[in-house]
């Protein structure tokens, strides 16, 4: 099982970043999907997550109207596009993937990408 994230990186504040996270090893179409973030000192918080048909999503307030999950199940890719970024954005972005009903039941998550905004 793999999650690899890509497209993490240095941009100033009010830039735009995507990321994107390439599964494999899993039922990528049965499962749930969601970007969580660590900044130093903090606790792991779920910034979005999208059920298995993309018609739920969710978003932590701090970053509704900025940020939009998206999932293309044919690519086995979950992607993340964060526009209007601000300096309290940087942290380490997960991906994670999760199966709660179905069995196998899993919980798998990726290496993580740095995002860094300056002011």
């Amino acid at each position: 099982v793999r999650l690899v994230e890509s497209g993490g990186g240095l941009v100033q504040a009010g830039g735009s970043l995507r990321l994107s996270c390439v599964a494999s090893g899993i039922t990528f179409n049965l499962s749930l999907l969601g970007w969580y973030r660590q900044a130093p000192g903090k606790q792991r918080e779920l910034v979005a997550s999208i059920n298995i048909s993309g018609s739920r999503i969710n978003y932590v307030d701090s970053v509704k109207g900025r940020f939009t999950i998206s999932r293309d199940n044919a690519k086995n890719t979950l992607s993340l596009q964060m526009n209007s970024l601000k300096p309290e954005d940087t942290a380490v972005y997960y991906c994670n993937a999760k199966r709660v009903i179905l069995e196998p039941k899993y919980d798998y998550w990726g290496q993580g990408t740095q995002v860094t905004v300056s002011s």
